[in-house]
């Protein structure tokens, strides 16, 4: 199983030149490069931090009318959680360039409650030209309470993702998944329990 190091912050603030910067998103379902992407992740004795830095050069952002379509049609990055790779249950966070939200809790296989949500994340987001970043944070308490961070546990199953649009002359959406964790399935599908790694808190 990958894993990554999530180092630790010595003040509220993190500093993110201490954190490891995760780059190796792939393509398995495509044949070509993947678009430049960035993550890190820090903790501090009672959050959580994590960041995305994204290089998109036709960014898509979905216009619905409800946040879910917004999202669910927008480049977006996302970080799922689970307490066990049974995935029942599991965590999904899905988060747009415009600082939106789809939050869900699911049971495998796509059995979504899209009604549970998750009022401690906090987010914020940033568009600057052919980048995006988007920067959260999670309570440990949280993560504790959901059961995804175990009593003396320093280790967190996780899924790091990223969906990259392209609108297409005719108006159609091309998609593109990037996983952190390569899951080997045959079509895009990041609810499954291979597309999960290891994230390992150290000193």
């Amino acid at each position: 199983m990958k894993s990554y190091p999530v180092h630790r912050s010595h003040s509220p603030q993190p500093d993110w030149s201490r954190a490891q910067v995760l780059t190796d998103f792939c393509l398995p379902w495509d044949h070509e490069p993947p678009a430049p992407t960035e993550f890190r992740a820090l903790w501090d004795e009672t959050t959580l931090h994590f960041r995305f830095d994204v290089i998109d050069h036709d960014l898509v952002l979905g216009n619905g009318t409800t946040l879910k379509e917004r999202v669910l049609d927008s480049d977006r990055v996302e970080v799922f959680f689970t307490s066990d790779l049974s995935l029942r249950p599991y965590y999904g966070f899905e988060m747009s360039p415009s600082g939106e939200a789809l939050i869900y809790r699911a049971r495998h296989y796509r059995e979504i409650d899209w009604e549970w949500t998750c009022p401690s994340l906090h987010l914020s987001a940033s568009i600057n030209g052919p980048h995006y970043s988007v920067e959260g944070t999670f309570p440990l308490e949280t993560l504790r309470t959901l059961d995804v961070l175990k009593p003396d546990s320093r280790e967190i199953l996780a899924g790091v993702f990223r969906a990259d649009f392209a609108l297409l002359p005719d108006g159609t959406l091309k998609r593109r998944w990037m996983p952190w964790v390569n899951p080997q399935t045959e079509k895009p599908d990041f609810h499954v329990p291979s597309a999960f790694g290891r994230w390992k808190l150290m000193d």
